[in-house]
Protein backbone atom coordinates (compact mmCIF):
# COMPACT_ATOMS: atom_id res chain seq x y z
CA UNK A 1 0.00 0.00 0.00
CA UNK A 2 0.96 3.68 -0.20
CA UNK A 3 3.85 4.63 2.05
CA UNK A 4 5.42 1.18 2.03
CA UNK A 5 8.73 0.66 0.28
CA UNK A 6 9.15 -2.20 -2.12
CA UNK A 7 12.93 -2.20 -2.38
CA UNK A 8 13.78 -5.02 0.00
CA UNK A 9 12.94 -8.68 -0.49
CA UNK A 10 10.76 -10.18 2.24
CA UNK A 11 12.40 -12.62 4.62
CA UNK A 12 10.68 -15.88 3.77
CA UNK A 13 11.48 -18.93 5.85
CA UNK A 14 12.37 -22.23 4.27
CA UNK A 15 9.61 -23.65 6.44
CA UNK A 16 6.88 -22.27 4.18
CA UNK A 17 3.32 -22.82 5.27
CA UNK A 18 1.70 -25.93 3.82
CA UNK A 19 -1.97 -26.82 3.52
CA UNK A 20 -2.10 -30.60 3.47
CA UNK A 21 -4.44 -32.06 0.88
CA UNK A 22 -5.29 -28.69 -0.74
CA UNK A 23 -4.28 -28.60 -4.39
CA UNK A 24 -0.62 -28.83 -5.42
CA UNK A 25 0.89 -27.10 -2.38
CA UNK A 26 4.50 -27.77 -1.41
CA UNK A 27 5.63 -29.46 1.73
CA UNK A 28 8.64 -27.67 3.24
CA UNK A 29 11.82 -28.93 1.61
CA UNK A 30 10.00 -30.96 -1.07
CA UNK A 31 9.66 -30.47 -4.81
CA UNK A 32 6.31 -29.98 -6.51
CA UNK A 33 4.99 -32.47 -9.04
CA UNK A 34 6.03 -31.88 -12.66
CA UNK A 35 3.82 -29.49 -14.57
CA UNK A 36 3.13 -25.88 -15.45
CA UNK A 37 2.74 -23.43 -12.56
CA UNK A 38 1.18 -20.01 -13.25
CA UNK A 39 2.86 -17.87 -10.59
CA UNK A 40 1.57 -14.39 -9.66
CA UNK A 41 4.31 -11.93 -8.72
CA UNK A 42 4.13 -8.50 -7.02
CA UNK A 43 2.87 -5.49 -8.98
CA UNK A 44 5.10 -3.20 -6.93
CA UNK A 45 5.43 -4.01 -3.27
CA UNK A 46 7.75 -6.98 -2.80
CA UNK A 47 5.95 -7.90 0.40
CA UNK A 48 3.05 -9.18 -1.71
CA UNK A 49 4.92 -12.27 -2.91
CA UNK A 50 3.39 -15.41 -1.43
CA UNK A 51 5.20 -18.22 0.38
CA UNK A 52 3.95 -20.69 -2.19
CA UNK A 53 5.20 -18.55 -5.09
CA UNK A 54 8.72 -18.37 -3.63
CA UNK A 55 8.87 -22.10 -2.94
CA UNK A 56 7.64 -22.90 -6.46
CA UNK A 57 10.12 -20.53 -8.10
CA UNK A 58 12.89 -22.08 -5.99
CA UNK A 59 11.92 -25.58 -7.14
CA UNK A 60 11.33 -24.80 -10.84
CA UNK A 61 13.53 -26.35 -13.49
CA UNK A 62 13.01 -23.13 -15.45
CA UNK A 63 11.08 -19.89 -15.09
CA UNK A 64 9.33 -18.74 -18.27
CA UNK A 65 9.01 -14.95 -18.30
CA UNK A 66 8.24 -11.96 -20.50
CA UNK A 67 11.50 -10.10 -19.85
CA UNK A 68 14.47 -11.92 -18.33
CA UNK A 69 15.87 -8.62 -17.04
CA UNK A 70 12.73 -7.84 -15.04
CA UNK A 71 12.32 -11.37 -13.69
CA UNK A 72 16.05 -11.60 -13.06
CA UNK A 73 15.80 -8.65 -10.66
CA UNK A 74 12.86 -10.29 -8.89
CA UNK A 75 14.75 -13.56 -8.51
CA UNK A 76 17.82 -11.74 -7.16
CA UNK A 77 15.73 -9.92 -4.57
CA UNK A 78 14.23 -13.23 -3.50
CA UNK A 79 17.66 -14.83 -3.29
CA UNK A 80 16.80 -17.37 -6.00
CA UNK A 81 18.90 -18.60 -8.91
CA UNK A 82 16.96 -20.60 -11.49
CA UNK A 83 17.26 -20.71 -15.32
CA UNK A 84 15.13 -18.07 -17.04
CA UNK A 85 13.40 -18.84 -20.34
CA UNK A 86 12.08 -15.94 -22.47
CA UNK A 87 8.41 -16.38 -23.38
CA UNK A 88 6.56 -13.35 -24.76
CA UNK A 89 4.30 -12.09 -27.52
CA UNK A 90 7.04 -12.06 -30.15
CA UNK A 91 8.52 -15.53 -29.60
CA UNK A 92 5.57 -17.55 -28.27
CA UNK A 93 5.13 -19.59 -31.45
CA UNK A 94 8.68 -20.92 -31.18
CA UNK A 95 9.16 -20.85 -27.41
CA UNK A 96 5.81 -22.49 -26.60
CA UNK A 97 6.62 -25.88 -28.19
CA UNK A 98 10.03 -25.88 -26.48
CA UNK A 99 8.41 -25.43 -23.09
CA UNK A 100 5.81 -28.11 -23.85
CA UNK A 101 8.60 -30.51 -24.80
CA UNK A 102 10.33 -29.88 -21.46
CA UNK A 103 7.07 -30.36 -19.59
CA UNK A 104 6.40 -33.67 -21.36
CA UNK A 105 9.80 -34.83 -20.14
CA UNK A 106 8.77 -34.14 -16.54
CA UNK A 107 10.02 -30.60 -16.00
CA UNK A 108 8.66 -28.14 -13.45
CA UNK A 109 8.01 -24.88 -15.31
CA UNK A 110 6.92 -21.67 -13.57
CA UNK A 111 5.32 -19.07 -15.82
CA UNK A 112 5.42 -15.44 -14.63
CA UNK A 113 4.61 -12.08 -16.18
CA UNK A 114 6.66 -8.94 -15.60
CA UNK A 115 4.31 -8.10 -12.73
CA UNK A 116 1.04 -9.44 -11.40
CA UNK A 117 -0.97 -12.45 -12.52
CA UNK A 118 0.14 -14.34 -15.66
CA UNK A 119 -2.25 -14.58 -18.62
CA UNK A 120 -3.75 -11.15 -17.85
CA UNK A 121 -2.74 -9.10 -20.92
CA UNK A 122 0.06 -11.48 -21.88
CA UNK A 123 0.34 -14.48 -24.27
CA UNK A 124 0.47 -17.13 -21.55
CA UNK A 125 -2.95 -18.50 -22.50
CA UNK A 126 -1.40 -20.02 -25.63
CA UNK A 127 0.97 -22.06 -23.50
CA UNK A 128 -1.92 -23.14 -21.28
CA UNK A 129 -3.91 -24.20 -24.36
CA UNK A 130 -0.96 -26.26 -25.61
CA UNK A 131 -0.57 -27.93 -22.20
CA UNK A 132 -4.28 -28.73 -22.04
CA UNK A 133 -4.05 -30.35 -25.47
CA UNK A 134 -1.10 -32.49 -24.32
CA UNK A 135 -2.67 -33.47 -21.00
CA UNK A 136 0.04 -31.66 -19.01
CA UNK A 137 -0.80 -30.76 -15.41
CA UNK A 138 -1.42 -27.03 -14.84
CA UNK A 139 -2.09 -25.10 -11.66
CA UNK A 140 -2.27 -21.44 -10.73
CA UNK A 141 -0.74 -19.70 -7.72
CA UNK A 142 -2.97 -16.69 -7.03
CA UNK A 143 -1.60 -13.34 -6.00
CA UNK A 144 -1.36 -9.68 -6.97
CA UNK A 145 -3.40 -8.26 -9.86
CA UNK A 146 -3.48 -4.59 -10.82
CA UNK A 147 -6.96 -4.93 -12.36
CA UNK A 148 -8.55 -6.41 -9.22
CA UNK A 149 -6.65 -4.06 -6.89
CA UNK A 150 -7.87 -1.01 -8.84
CA UNK A 151 -11.42 -2.35 -8.82
CA UNK A 152 -11.26 -2.75 -5.06
CA UNK A 153 -10.02 0.81 -4.55
CA UNK A 154 -12.28 2.48 -7.11
CA UNK A 155 -15.38 2.57 -4.92
CA UNK A 156 -17.43 1.49 -7.95
CA UNK A 157 -19.81 -1.51 -8.17
CA UNK A 158 -17.81 -4.75 -8.18
CA UNK A 159 -20.50 -7.41 -8.18
CA UNK A 160 -20.05 -7.66 -11.96
CA UNK A 161 -17.06 -6.39 -13.91
CA UNK A 162 -15.35 -6.81 -17.27
CA UNK A 163 -11.60 -6.59 -17.71
CA UNK A 164 -11.02 -5.09 -21.17
CA UNK A 165 -7.22 -4.91 -21.16
CA UNK A 166 -5.53 -2.21 -23.25
CA UNK A 167 -7.59 -0.17 -25.70
CA UNK A 168 -6.24 0.33 -29.24
CA UNK A 169 -3.64 3.05 -29.73
CA UNK A 170 -5.43 4.95 -32.50
CA UNK A 171 -8.52 7.05 -31.79
CA UNK A 172 -10.83 5.53 -34.41
CA UNK A 173 -10.10 1.96 -33.36
CA UNK A 174 -10.30 2.95 -29.69
CA UNK A 175 -13.78 4.44 -30.12
CA UNK A 176 -14.91 1.36 -32.02
CA UNK A 177 -13.73 -0.84 -29.16
CA UNK A 178 -15.50 1.38 -26.64
CA UNK A 179 -18.76 1.24 -28.62
CA UNK A 180 -18.64 -2.54 -28.36
CA UNK A 181 -18.45 -2.19 -24.57
CA UNK A 182 -20.91 0.68 -24.13
CA UNK A 183 -23.94 -1.46 -23.27
CA UNK A 184 -22.18 -4.06 -21.14
CA UNK A 185 -24.04 -4.03 -17.77
CA UNK A 186 -20.86 -4.18 -15.70
CA UNK A 187 -18.04 -2.06 -14.34
CA UNK A 188 -15.26 -1.82 -16.95
CA UNK A 189 -11.56 -2.14 -16.12
CA UNK A 190 -8.86 -0.98 -18.55
CA UNK A 191 -5.08 -0.82 -18.58
CA UNK A 192 -3.71 2.32 -20.22
CA UNK A 193 -0.44 4.03 -21.08
CA UNK A 194 0.08 7.25 -19.08
CA UNK A 195 0.77 9.15 -22.32
CA UNK A 196 -2.54 8.08 -23.88
CA UNK A 197 -4.64 8.45 -20.72
CA UNK A 198 -6.09 11.89 -21.54
CA UNK A 199 -7.09 10.86 -25.07
CA UNK A 200 -8.61 7.59 -23.88
CA UNK A 201 -10.64 9.30 -21.14
CA UNK A 202 -11.93 11.83 -23.69
CA UNK A 203 -13.01 9.00 -25.98
CA UNK A 204 -14.70 7.27 -23.05
CA UNK A 205 -16.75 10.41 -22.36
CA UNK A 206 -17.71 10.64 -26.03
CA UNK A 207 -18.70 6.98 -26.37
CA UNK A 208 -19.71 5.82 -22.89
CA UNK A 209 -21.14 9.07 -21.53
CA UNK A 210 -20.14 10.86 -18.36
CA UNK A 211 -19.94 7.92 -15.97
CA UNK A 212 -18.31 7.70 -12.57
CA UNK A 213 -14.74 6.43 -12.85
CA UNK A 214 -11.40 6.10 -11.11
CA UNK A 215 -7.82 6.38 -12.32
CA UNK A 216 -5.43 4.26 -10.25
CA UNK A 217 -1.68 4.41 -10.67
CA UNK A 218 1.45 2.94 -9.07
CA UNK A 219 -0.67 0.48 -7.11
CA UNK A 220 1.02 -0.98 -3.98
CA UNK A 221 4.05 1.27 -4.59
CA UNK A 222 5.33 4.24 -2.62
CA UNK A 223 3.41 6.80 -4.70
CA UNK A 224 0.14 4.89 -5.04
CA UNK A 225 -2.72 7.20 -6.07
CA UNK A 226 -6.41 6.73 -6.87
CA UNK A 227 -8.28 9.71 -8.36
CA UNK A 228 -12.06 9.31 -8.37
CA UNK A 229 -14.60 11.42 -10.26
CA UNK A 230 -16.71 11.48 -13.40
CA UNK A 231 -15.10 10.76 -16.76
CA UNK A 232 -15.64 14.34 -17.93
CA UNK A 233 -13.69 15.75 -14.99
CA UNK A 234 -10.96 13.11 -15.23
CA UNK A 235 -10.57 13.73 -18.97
CA UNK A 236 -9.97 17.39 -18.22
CA UNK A 237 -7.53 16.64 -15.42
CA UNK A 238 -5.32 14.43 -17.58
CA UNK A 239 -5.79 16.14 -20.98
CA UNK A 240 -2.42 17.90 -20.80
CA UNK A 241 -1.08 16.35 -17.63
CA UNK A 242 -0.12 12.71 -18.15
CA UNK A 243 0.65 10.90 -14.90
CA UNK A 244 3.68 8.78 -14.16
CA UNK A 245 3.66 5.04 -13.61
CA UNK A 246 1.36 2.14 -14.44
CA UNK A 247 -2.30 3.16 -14.89
CA UNK A 248 -5.61 1.33 -14.47
CA UNK A 249 -8.94 2.98 -15.38
CA UNK A 250 -12.17 1.74 -13.79
CA UNK A 251 -15.53 2.91 -15.23
CA UNK A 252 -18.98 2.43 -13.71
CA UNK A 253 -21.76 0.51 -15.53
CA UNK A 254 -24.07 2.32 -17.98
CA UNK A 255 -27.11 4.25 -16.85
CA UNK A 256 -25.71 5.65 -13.63
CA UNK A 257 -24.74 9.14 -14.84
CA UNK A 258 -26.34 11.88 -16.91
CA UNK A 259 -24.63 13.61 -19.82
CA UNK A 260 -22.65 16.78 -19.01
CA UNK A 261 -24.86 19.85 -18.56
CA UNK A 262 -24.29 23.20 -20.24
CA UNK A 263 -22.73 24.49 -17.03
CA UNK A 264 -20.32 21.53 -17.08
CA UNK A 265 -19.33 22.44 -20.63
CA UNK A 266 -18.86 26.07 -19.66
CA UNK A 267 -16.64 25.11 -16.72
CA UNK A 268 -14.46 22.92 -18.89
CA UNK A 269 -14.23 25.58 -21.62
CA UNK A 270 -13.08 28.12 -19.04
CA UNK A 271 -10.35 25.81 -17.81
CA UNK A 272 -9.05 25.14 -21.33
CA UNK A 273 -9.18 28.77 -22.49
CA UNK A 274 -7.63 30.08 -19.28
CA UNK A 275 -4.89 27.54 -19.87
CA UNK A 276 -3.96 29.41 -23.06
CA UNK A 277 -5.97 27.67 -25.79
CA UNK A 278 -7.75 29.62 -28.52
CA UNK A 279 -11.55 29.55 -28.43
CA UNK A 280 -11.76 27.38 -31.55
CA UNK A 281 -9.21 24.89 -30.22
CA UNK A 282 -10.88 24.79 -26.81
CA UNK A 283 -14.23 24.03 -28.41
CA UNK A 284 -12.71 21.23 -30.49
CA UNK A 285 -11.09 19.68 -27.40
CA UNK A 286 -14.23 19.83 -25.26
CA UNK A 287 -16.35 18.48 -28.12
CA UNK A 288 -13.96 15.53 -28.45
CA UNK A 289 -14.07 14.92 -24.70
CA UNK A 290 -17.85 14.98 -24.43
CA UNK A 291 -19.14 13.77 -27.77
CA UNK A 292 -21.20 16.95 -28.17
CA UNK A 293 -21.30 18.37 -31.73
CA UNK A 294 -18.32 20.66 -32.26
CA UNK A 295 -20.57 23.29 -33.80
CA UNK A 296 -22.71 23.48 -30.65
CA UNK A 297 -19.72 23.62 -28.31
CA UNK A 298 -18.10 26.31 -30.47
CA UNK A 299 -21.29 28.38 -30.37
CA UNK A 300 -21.35 28.06 -26.59
CA UNK A 301 -17.69 29.10 -26.40
CA UNK A 302 -18.32 32.18 -28.56
CA UNK A 303 -21.25 33.14 -26.38
CA UNK A 304 -19.19 32.64 -23.24
CA UNK A 305 -16.00 34.43 -24.21
CA UNK A 306 -16.92 36.99 -26.90
CA UNK A 307 -20.29 38.09 -25.60
CA UNK A 308 -20.03 37.04 -21.97
CA UNK A 309 -17.73 37.66 -19.08
CA UNK A 310 -14.60 38.00 -21.25
CA UNK A 311 -16.27 40.40 -23.59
Amino acid sequence: MAGQRQDDAPQISDQAMDCEGEGRHLRPGSKPAPGLYLVATPIGNMGDITYRAVETLRAADCVACEDTRVTGKLMTRLGLDRPLFPYHEHNSEKAGPELVARLKQGAIVALVSDAGTPLVSDPGYRLVQACVAEGIAITALPGASAAVTALQLSGLPNDRFLFAGFLPNKAAARRTALRELADVPATLVFYESPNRLGESLADMVAVLGDRDAAVARELTKLHEEVVRGDLFTLAGRYADNPPKGEVVVVVSPPGANAAPSESDLESRLRVVVEGGARIKDAAALVAAETGFPRRDVYALALKLFRMGENG
